[in-house]
């Protein structure tokens, strides 16, 4: 795995109480949600509108580490990262803390498809511009 990230986007989210589930913590599918939730708003950010029918971003693979059990009430913290950049995709890092204490690591790959064809099309110029700055 390419250790190189650089921080690109930082959100905070509220831990709702139907996050958990029967043994009383956040449930391993909301922390997807969670990077799901990140990774809208980093794209937002960029001014990429995520519409049927033109290019946009997709998630071919997503991973998570718990380290620590997540409870109600609570506000996670999300910094997501940037690491390889290729033709049509990035790999992105995600931290999610409480109180600055790590309680899951996770990454997806971000890849740049036509949503007409199902093929991959290069990064759009004023992404590859954002993911690169220094």
């Amino acid at each position: 795995m390419d250790h190189r990230k650089k921080l690109i986007h930082t959100t905070t989210l509220p831990i709702r109480w139907g996050d958990m589930d029967a043994y009383g913590h956040v449930n391993n599918t909301v922390y997807f949600r969670y990077m799901e939730q990140a990774r809208v708003e980093w794209i937002e950010d960029m001014k990429v509108l995520v519409r049927p029918g033109g290019d946009g971003p997709v998630i071919v693979n997503a991973a998570c580490t718990f380290l620590r059990p997540m409870t109600y009430p609570g506000t996670v913290e999300v910094r997501t990262y940037v690491g390889a950049i290729g033709r049509s995709s990035c790999q992105t890092h995600v931290d999610m803390l409480i109180d600055g204490e790590l309680y899951a690591e996770g990454a997806a790959k971000v890849v740049w498809m036509n949503t007409q064809t199902g093929k991959s099309v290069p990064l759009p110029d004023h992404v590859r511009a954002l993911l690169e700055a220094e």
